[in-house]
C-alpha cells in the first residue's frame, strides 16, 4: 500500500493532460518526500515509529493529490486488470510503475516531468544510499531505474512471475487494459494492444 501511494504521487506529477496545478503538485511532492525515505527507513528498522508516521501522513497527501482532477496513467490502468488475476492492488504498482515510466520516457511523452522528479528523489540521502548500494550511477539512472531500486530494496515483487501471472495471460491483460480510462489518459495514450504488450514484456519475468 505504501508503494501504491508512491504510484499515486508519481503518476500525478508526471501527468500531462491536464498537468497538475500548483496545489496538487505540492501535495504530491511533499507526500513523495515522506513516503519514499519513510518506507525505506521502516524496512530497515521496523521499531522506528517516526518514519512509519511519515508514511501515514504521506499516504493521506498522496490521495488528496491524485483526487484533484489529474488523469492518472498506465500503471494504474494496467494494474486494474491484474486484480481479477489475484494480484493485490499495491503489488501491481510495484511491478508496473518503473516500466510505465520507462515506456513513457522512450516515447518522450513526459521527460521533463520525469527528470524533475528523478532529481527530487536522488537528492534524498536515503534514496541516494540505496542507489549506491545497488551500484547505480545517480547521474545516469532515470526515474524508472530509481523506482526499481527503491522497490527492490523494499523486497516487493518486481515481475508478473513473482505474483504467479504467466505469459499466457499477457494477451488478455493487454486487450482488457485498452478499455481502462487510465490507459487512455496515460502520457502516451494506449490505443493498441501492442503498446500494452510492450510494457508487459518488461515485467513478465
Amino acid at each position: 500500500t505504501g508503494v501504491r501511494a508512491i504510484d499515486h504521487c508519481v503518476e500525478t506529477l508526471c501527468a500531462i493532460a491536464p498537468a497538475p496545478d500548483a496545489e496538487t503538485e505540492e501535495l504530491a511532492r511533499n507526500a513523495l518526500g515522506m513516503l519514499v525515505p519513510g518506507l525505506l527507513r521502516t524496512k530497515a528498522n521496523r521499531e522506528d515509529v517516526e518514519p512509519r508516521l511519515k508514511c501515514q501522513l504521506g499516504s493521506v497527501d498522496a490521495m488528496k493529490a491524485c483526487t484533484g482532477g489529474v488523469q492518472l496513467g498506465a500503471s494504474h490502468g494496467i494494474g486494474h486488470q491484474l486484480g481479477p488475476l489475484g494480484v493485490g492492488h499495491g503489488e501491481t504498482s510495484c511491478i508496473l510503475l518503473p516500466a510505465v515510466c520507462k515506456f513513457n520516457a522512450r516515447y518522450k511523452a513526459n521527460n521533463a516531468q520525469q527528470e524533475k522528479l528523478r532529481q527530487f528523489l536522488v537528492a534524498d540521502s536515503v534514496v541516494a544510499g540505496v542507489l549506491q548500494r545497488r551500484g547505480l550511477d545517480v547521474s545516469t539512472a532515470d526515474l524508472g531505474d530509481v523506482l526499481d531500486a527503491v522497490i527492490r530494496e523494499l523486497g516487493m515483487p518486481r515481475s508478473l512471475k513473482d505474483v504467479g501471472v504467466g505469459r499466457d495471460k499477457l494477451d488478455g491483460l493487454a486487450a482488457h487494459s485498452l478499455h481502462d480510462r487510465w490507459c487512455i489518459s496515460n502520457p502516451v495514450p494506449l490505443k493498441e494492444k501492442s503498446q500494452v504488450l510492450e510494457i508487459l514484456e518488461k515485467v513478465v519475468e
